[in-house]
């Protein structure tokens, strides 16, 4: 699925630089080489990244 149509970003590849970069949607464009464009976007993208990092969290065993 497109999350972004202007820059033809996957949720996919959204997804794969939420684990490799700390930042909000817009850092994650720009680490995929792309920026922010119409914005539309933003919102969904914030809360896949987000997802996808409280996805990711492991707690420490006491």
């Amino acid at each position: 699925m497109y999350v972004c149509i202007c820059n033809a970003i996957r949720e996919t590849e959204l997804r794969r630089a939420a684990r490799h970069v700390s930042g909000d949607a817009e850092a994650c464009y720009a680490s995929l080489g792309k920026p922010a464009c119409c914005g539309t976007c933003l919102d969904e993208a914030d809360g896949i990244l987000q997802e996808e990092r409280e996805l990711g969290f492991v707690p420490a065993a006491a």
